[in-house]
């Protein structure tokens, strides 16, 4: 009895002793899962919070709605949307449609504050992260300036001022107001400048990832904004001078030994990436086939080939009767795969922008851009007669379903295998010219897409040239991206900033998130005045920068943020 009345006071005094620290007790110390206390203490950790920065940047050109995505390109002096065009709508009515309750502008505000607010989750705990060596940590803070300073970029060029938001975000706010945008660039050009005293050269990493050169070409286009054009010059020159970069000016890649030229090479698959002795690229977004961590490809091709698998031609067989047939047996891999003409470039991109050098301009050879197909439906009796040559394609709707063909995006004649239709045996269908017949869910790039490339870097020096008044460099620089392009030269006195924009176009076409470049520049609304039939026609000077999503006004009950004027 009495060892029972002992135990029982030990285990008394035990548990008086326990409750004056019971918090203590009662906190959890997780060891087999993440928490917000211990997901961010190794180099492990952080890569993986790297690692989501890249997709979310993914995930914003390759998987918001098309809506969305393609405004970057198609409400622009590049395009217009094909699918609403006889009847106005969406940016094609731009002055109804780019309202503060419009979606397109609400999806990229939120999309580029999320990557910002997860850059500064890693920027503010990684100074108390012990556990990940210095010259890694040195790494993994130039990335998150890096991916904040570009998130920021897309922002001020679209928007102007913005919120400034600069330490992780523990609790609700609704009291935030917008900075300048002068204020903006400054806080860009302040994390770049950091990003490339901790970043690695870009022979130093791997494919994909973010190296000083990356961050260079960017700080060159913020410089710009700040008028600062030795600056930005300088740090143009720093990238172009690099050893390791230059243009690709000879054949090269995967399929160098077919028919073709240079600038198709760039686009080819695997030829994208410095390993694959690309010496142009920048930045390249990754995407690997059938690998579920990048299942999400760019389906630009859908979007920008016509819907050439639906047009039905009148021809006239032997017997002199006419016959209606479609004219191509479907979708195929030299043609790109399946598109639905929902991006239309422009009559000015098509024509009148390679009026000057246009015979010799590989950019706009038949390679890069199809003007014409064969008919290659053996039913028709058209078959292997041309559809622009021998005069069909007046027969079809020119807004969809003829216009000519962009290949940079597509896989053309490369598709995979797992596309192909088949016979009842499992042999690919092939139509007579050789064309892999494809399933109708081809329809993206199933490869990697650049999101820099050196020949932009020299495009940013001819604009900084420009505006500090240095024709002959500007054109210098021009002349350099003209070479490699087989394209006439030009002469000083040729050089504007309009010109520039028109060589950029010819360079950089369906590349550049040609939306940045026009509200950045200011000119958004004078060049869809003058280039696009569509956009231009309700097109307002105050569009130069985007609305402020009215939600975002609405929700911030603490504070003001101030509506862009005109809206």
């Amino acid at each position: 009895m009495k060892s029972i009345k002992y135990g029982i006071a030990i285990l008394a005094a035990f548990a008086t002793l326990s409750s004056c620290n019971e918090n203590d007790f009662l906190k959890e110390e997780p060891k087999d899962f993440y928490s917000p206390e211990n997901s961010m203490e190794t180099s492990a950790h952080f890569q993986s919070s790297l690692n989501y920065l890249y997709n979310r940047v993914r995930y914003q050109q390759w998987e918001l709605d098309p809506d969305t995505r393609f405004a970057f390109h198609y409400a622009t002096d590049f395009a217009f949307n094909a699918t609403d065009y006889y009847k106005a709508a969406k940016l094609n009515d731009y002055k109804n449609v780019m309202v503060p309750t419009f979606s397109v502008p609400a999806n990229v505000w939120k999309q580029v504050y999320i990557v910002i607010s997860n850059a500064n989750v890693i920027l503010s705990r990684l100074p108390n992260a012990t556990a990940v060596p210095e010259e890694e940590a040195k790494v993994i803070r130039g990335e998150a300036l890096f991916f904040r300073g570009f998130s920021y970029r897309m922002l001020a060029n679209l928007f102007g001022g913005v919120p400034l938001i600069l330490e992780e975000v523990s609790t609700p706010r609704r009291d935030y107001v917008r900075a300048s945008r002068e204020e903006v660039y400054e806080q860009i050009r302040k994390d770049l400048e950091e990003a490339i005293t901790l970043l690695p050269d870009i022979d130093a990493v791997k494919d994909g990832k973010i190296s000083k050169q990356v961050a260079r070409h960017l700080l060159s286009e913020i410089y710009i904004c700040q008028n600062k054009y030795d600056e930005a010059i300088q740090t143009a020159t720093a990238v172009i001078n690099y050893p390791a970069m230059a243009l690709m000016t000879n054949r090269f890649g995967s399929r160098a030994n077919e028919e073709g030229d240079v600038y198709w090479d760039l686009f080819r698959l695997n030829n994208q990436n410095r390993s694959s002795g690309n010496k142009e690229s920048l930045w390249v977004l990754q995407y690997d086939y059938l690998n579920a961590g990048s299942k999400t490809a760019y389906n630009m091709p859908w979007a920008i080939i016509p819907y050439y698998q639906n047009i039905q031609i009148t021809a006239k067989d032997e017997a002199g009767v006419d016959v209606k047939t479609t004219a191509f047996m479907g979708v195929t891999d030299a043609k790109g795969g399946r598109g639905i003409g929902w991006i239309q470039p422009t009559d000015y991109f098509f024509n009148t922008l390679w009026s000057k050098g246009s015979d010799q301009d590989i950019r706009n050879s038949t390679y890069n851009i199809t003007r014409d197909l064969q008919i290659d439906n053996p039913a028709s009796p058209a078959f292997g007669q041309w559809m622009v040559k021998d005069g069909y394609y007046k027969q079809v709707d020119s807004i969809r379903q003829w216009f000519p063909l962009i290949t940079k995006f597509s896989r053309i004649g490369n598709f995979p295998e797992e596309l192909y239709q088949v016979d009842a045996t499992g042999n690919p269908l092939i139509t007579p010219f050789g064309e892999h017949l494809l399933i109708n869910s081809a329809n993206s790039n199933y490869k990697d897409e650049y999101m820099f490339r050196l020949a932009e870097t020299y495009l940013l020096r001819a604009e900084a040239y420009i505006k500090k008044g240095d024709l002959a460099n500007a054109a210098a620089d021009i002349n350099t991206i003209r070479a490699r392009a087989n394209a006439n030269p030009i002469e000083p006195s040729e050089v504007n900033i309009d010109f520039l924009l028109d060589e950029r176009m010819r360079e950089l076409y369906g590349e550049e998130l040609r939306m940045l470049t026009l509200c950045r520049m200011g000119k958004l609304a004078e060049r869809n005045r003058k280039y696009n039939p569509k956009t231009g026609l309700t097109i307002e000077d105050y569009h130069n920068l985007w609305p402020i999503p009215y939600s975002e006004i609405e929700r911030n009950v603490y504070a003001t943020i101030e509506q862009n004027p005109g809206y």
